[in-house]
This record gives C-alpha cells, structure tokens and sequence, in this order.
C-alpha cells in the first residue's frame, strides 16, 4: 500500500494548466484594445468566415468557394447556391469589416501613442532640433 506524497513545506502546488489557461484567459481585458477586440469579437467573426469556407470547399469546390468569396465569381454561378450566397455575402461584407475594424484600432493606437506628449515638450525638442550647430572642436581636442 503505497502512501500518498508528503506536502511540501514551501506553501501551495503550484497550479495547473487548467487554472493557468483560466487565469490567461481572465487576464484578457488587460490587453490593449485591438487585442481583447481580436479575442472576443474579431475571433468569432472569423471563425464563422472560415466554417462557410471550409463548408463549400466541400460543396462547391475549393477554386469555387475562393472565387465566390474573393467576389471573382458569383454565387449565381456555381451549384448548389444555398451555401455560396451566405460566403459571397461574408466576402462582401464580414471580411472588409474585420480588416477595417483592425486597421482602425491600429491606426487609433497610432495616433494615441503619438497624442500622448505634452505640447511643451514637443515644442522644446523643436527648439533643441532648429538650434545651429555649436562651433567645432580645437584641432588638438583628441576627439
């Protein structure tokens, strides 16, 4: 009969992937905008997108379904339509949006980021930069 571990006098087990997973997970509102928006929204978006994708690459074809979701081919086109009207609407509709929304929140960061200096310090730096150049240094200086 064997016995069960000893616990070990340094305090708590530490956690397992389990609760590390759930804690990483928990710990999403701490990232920047774009980021949470890509876990939480952006990522159901696209796996929608994907599931019709992967859904009339079976049906239709996969050259077809690229066709009717890049918008090269119509939907009308190919058969059965029932699944390629929904992945042109995606393609006409959800992806430019997705890509849209990411460049608006890169860009928004962007411009934050550069909003973020105090107008004095930047009108300084101005000075400092239009200042002319200090005379040279002796011709024996050794620099």
């Amino acid at each position: 009969m064997s016995h069960p571990p000893a616990p070990s006098p340094g305090g708590p087990p530490p956690p397992g992937r389990r609760q590390r997973l759930r804690a990483r997970w928990a710990d999403r509102h701490a990232l920047p905008r774009f980021g949470y928006w890509l876990l939480s929204r952006g990522a159901f978006v696209l796996a929608v997108c994907g599931a019709l994708f992967v859904l009339n690459g079976f049906v239709v074809g996969w050259a077809n379904a690229y066709t009717v979701l890049t918008g090269i081919t119509s939907p009308a086109a190919v058969r059965p339509q029932w699944c390629a009207w929904p992945l042109s609407l995606i393609g006409w509709a959800a992806i430019p949006a997705v890509v849209g929304a990411a460049a608006g929140y890169v860009i928004t960061e962007q411009i934050q980021a550069h909003h973020a200096r105090e107008l004095g310090d930047v009108l300084d730096e101005l000075r400092r930069l239009a200042e002319p150049p200090g005379p040279p240094p002796p011709p024996g200086s050794g620099s």
